[in-house]
């Protein structure tokens, strides 16, 4: 399980860190706030891949994750991250979580809990049950919203791959919103094939490429609750 923390000095570059347990576990992200700076640039990475902020994406799903929030407001804002993310665990076991700035991103392949047959994108009995699990933690924590992000490999037409991807992505969000989470809480983008993670020159590659990410940030009441409990005002 990884775990990836942005300090202030370097706010471009983000430190990855492995643990063998949960999200929390080395990264005491809730003290850690008052040394992040006002970017969001690693989530984003992490939700698109490798060629982040090609054709303006950076920007767009910018305004969606919102800015870091720094100083103790971003101390009450880890802290509830955090817990957020180790409740994910918790639910999902198999599921790839990381912590990354005020955000979790919570990553979907074939080998971690979101399952769809070739060229399908129906939700299946064991991806309903992934899903189940997350749409638990997303009620008990209310004040966040989710992206939804849906990738390919490169096999097929870009074309077709970019239906494909847009349609999963619509799928989890769909079945998210049907298990009783407010679609206002939801963006959902797609890339097809465009933002690879992984080469696509290996087997294993590919399947990682196929994927469905999430991330899943605070809202504005969350962050006006936050700055209003660390007495920083409005």
């Amino acid at each position: 399980m990884k775990s990836i923390l942005k300090q202030a000095a370097v706010v471009a570059v983000a430190l990855t860190m492995l643990t063998s347990c949960e999200a929390t576990r080395n990264a005491n992200n809730q003290q850690k706030g008052t040394a992040i700076g006002a970017a969001g640039g690693a989530i984003i990475g992490a939700v698109i891949g490798n060629n982040v902020g090609t054709k303006g994406d950076g920007g767009a799903l910018g305004a969606v994750i919102g800015g870091v929030v720094g100083g103790a407001a971003g101390n009450v804002i880890g802290k509830r991250m955090d817990e957020q993310a180790k409740r994910i665990e918790q639910e999902i076991p198999g599921a790839e979580v990381e912590r990354i700035d005020d955000g979790i991103v919570v990553n979907f392949d074939e080998n971690s809990g979101v399952y769809f047959a070739t060229n399908q994108y129906s939700i299946n009995a064991a991806s309903q049950q992934t899903l189940n699990g997350l749409a638990k933690v997303m009620t008990e924590y209310p004040q966040t919203n989710v992206l939804v992000v849906g990738h390919t490999d490169s096999t097929g037409s870009a074309e077709y791959n970019m239906t494909l991807s847009k349609n999963r992505a619509q799928a989890v969000t769909n079945y998210l919103v049907g298990q009783g989470i407010a679609a206002g809480r939801f963006t959902t983008q797609w890339y097809g094939e465009e933002q690879p993670k992984y080469t696509n020159e290996t087997a294993e590659g590919r399947s990682k490429n196929r994927r469905v990410t999430l991330a899943i940030v605070p809202n504005q009441e969350m962050v006006n609750e936050a700055k209003q409990q660390a007495g920083e005002g409005q």
